[in-house]
């Protein structure tokens, strides 16, 4: 006869200290001894973009092991979805922490800085590649289903594929007007994913308008199952190394700083930081850091 288990749930906003703006993630605490129809079910149940499943580790390398699913499927690594667990994981310890999670993607380094509410969650990964530049028939097919002109882009931006795993068309425009009125094919979006080669769209402005960040941007993944991706951590990871390798990031060869925003056209407005460690000039690693706030936790009962 088959026991009926508990497990803790927690609904997390990331990337923000307000409740219901930022990136919404799940976390399933304890969750040792699910099946994977049993996570991908609850992820489903749950809705959110990515759900966190927390497990003991299964070798020295690491402190805690994660796996991450869609309503539809795994994914490797989700950086918002890894800020809302730690967020979780570290209110139960009042004294700053670092650990090693693992994932399907590998291992990454975290840190929580600071304490209590206003605590950050820094997670620190090997730089991403950046991929090539579209040719013009590319760029202009993408820029199409955009609803974009070849005016509205900042000429310093070549449209670039960047990532490993995790692949997006990074698209820099001229302010926060074009931002304003993207018109998203996503039907087209889709297809153009797999002709090019990236999972999703990220277009940023930078200095868009005053304030202490230095872009803001808008996501679009339809070929993940996402329409609109309300703050993403790792495509700042990615949009860090561009800036520095066009030269439109400020750095004293050892490091370089910047804030994003992003979500602002879903209500959902959200802030990311990003540090690059450099070497010689060069990203050798990239931390995502970011606030989150708890929305509510609850017990679910598996028969």
């Amino acid at each position: 006869m088959q026991m009926s288990r508990k497990i803790q749930i927690h609904q997390v906003d990331a990337f923000t200290l307000e409740r219901f703006t930022g990136n919404p993630a799940g976390v399933v605490l304890d969750a040792d001894g699910l099946t994977d129809a049993q996570m991908l079910a609850i992820a489903r149940e749950l809705n959110n973009a990515d759900t966190a499943f927390l497990f003991a580790p299964d070798g020295p390398d690491h402190d805690v092991r994660v796996r991450f699913f869609t309503p539809r499927t795994e994914a490797g690594f989700v950086g918002h979805a890894t800020v809302a667990a730690h967020h979780v994981l570290s209110g139960r310890s009042a004294a700053p922490v670092r650990l090693r999670q693992k994932s399907k993607a590998g291992i990454v380094d975290i840190e929580v800085r600071g304490s209590g509410r206003e605590r950050r969650i820094a997670v620190r990964q090997n730089p991403p590649p950046l991929g090539r530049e579209l040719n013009d028939r590319e760029r202009l097919a993408v820029l199409d289903a955009l609803a974009l002109a070849t005016d509205d882009l900042d000429p310093r931006c070549p449209l670039r594929v960047a990532g490993a795993s995790s692949t997006r068309l990074l698209i820099g425009v001229r302010g926060a007007e074009p931002l304003n009125h993207l018109k998203p094919d996503m039907s087209r979006l889709t297809t153009l994913s797999a002709q090019i080669g990236a999972a999703g769209y990220f277009v940023f402005a930078l200095k868009p308008q005053a304030g202490d960040h230095l872009t803001e941007a808008r996501m679009f993944c339809p070929a993940l199952g996402i329409a609109e991706d309300p703050v993403s951590g790792n495509a700042h990871g990615l949009l860090g190394v561009y800036l520095v390798h066009h030269g439109l990031l400020a750095h004293d060869r050892r490091k370089a700083v910047f804030q994003g925003v992003q979500g602002r056209w879903l209500q959902r407005p959200g802030r990311v930081e990003i540090e690059l460690e450099m070497t010689g000039g060069v990203p050798s690693a990239v931390w995502i850091i970011g606030q989150a706030v708890s929305v509510f936790q609850t017990e679910m009962t598996l028969d």
